[in-house]
């Protein structure tokens, strides 16, 4: 029995949220061994040239127009390199788990934000209620163990860092919509990844300390591993899933992945590592799922438009 289109959709967000909620580890564990523009633009490049190779084995093309160069530009810049490489710097400095409370919090806050400014979408109580919702429960959830202690100098940077990219890549998000009424996801999403990826190469080269000694590859197999996962699930599934959720539902309503993989994560980790659930935790996890799922269904007739037409560039329907 084929999935209705909705169904489908939420199917994509659910893939979504899982992989997104188990990277953070991975994401930490690269950053601490290897350099950060090295780890995260390899990984990049390759998502790209990968996508690109599956395109052209299929017979199809990765074109961009040229009056969506510089947008595409500015969407790789925003989305891939400046968002990772601040992303991975920060994490040498602070907790996975304080840099998903503030990206969980920032994310569908930020999103909602640029759409509204950008006209994409409108402002709604709903949205606004959900989300504060959700940024509760994630402080219910997170919050008293993410912030024990105080926090140092490098620490407050870090954290200012995670909050700056999380704040790059809501605003490539909003950026990209329009360019999917021209170029269809999967394209969009290589020819990102490998602009992003790159840059970020070309960077650490020059100026990051072991760039170039790094490009050799003797990273130790933890970090290996990390790289693998974030490359397999986490570039070349989630990356697209994500263009064609922002494409369909839109980027707030698509940031809220932000208040399901936090909870994912925690069950998994209650799962597998037999970690304890205080009540507490309980009630925050109950209240960002109850904040998306009022972000997620929509009453009939009030889903929002789509990108705004850019006639006469007709979408790619592939």
């Amino acid at each position: 029995m084929s999935l209705s289109s909705s169904a489908r959709q939420r199917v994509l967000f659910l893939i979504l949220c899982f992989v997104w909620g188990t990277t953070w580890i991975a994401m930490k564990i690269g950053a601490s061994a290897v350099p950060p523009g090295v780890f995260a633009g390899t990984r990049w490049t390759m998502a790209g040239v990968a996508l690109i190779a599956f395109r052209l084995a299929r017979g199809e093309t990765v074109t961009i127009r040229t009056n969506a160069i510089g947008r595409t530009l500015v969407v790789a810049l925003l989305m891939i390199s400046l968002n990772q490489a601040v992303t991975l710097y920060s994490l040498r400095h602070i907790t996975a788990g304080l840099a998903a409370v503030l990206t969980s919090a920032v994310m569908p806050v930020a999103l909602l934000g640029f759409s509204v400014i950008s006209g994409q979408e409108t402002f709604s109580a709903r949205q606004a209620g959900a989300i504060a919702l959700g940024v509760t429960g994630i402080l219910l959830l997170f919050g008293p163990s993410a912030l024990k202690g105080d926090l140092d100098t490098l620490e407050l940077l870090g954290a200012f860092g995670v909050t700056v990219s999380t704040l790059c890549y809501a605003a490539g998000t909003v950026i990209a919509r329009p360019l999917m009424r021209s170029v269809a996801p999967v394209p969009l999403a290589a020819v990102t990844n490998l602009i992003g990826g790159v840059t970020m190469l070309a960077v650490s080269a020059l100026v990051e300390p072991g760039g170039s000694a790094a490009l050799a590859g003797a990273w130790g197999w933890p970090a290996r591993l990390a790289w693998l996962y974030l490359l397999l699930p986490g570039s070349l599934m989630a990356s697209v899933i994500y263009f064609v959720l922002v494409r369909d539902w839109g980027a707030s309503r698509t940031g809220t992945y932000a208040f399901v993989s936090p909870v994912i994560a925690v069950v998994i980790g209650s799962g597998l590592f037999d970690e304890r659930l205080r009540a507490s935790d309980v009630v925050g996890m109950g209240l960002m799922l109850v904040a998306a799922g009022l972000v997620l269904h929509r009453p009939r007739g009030r889903c929002p438009p789509g990108p705004p037409a850019r006639s006469p560039l007709p979408l790619d329907p592939r």
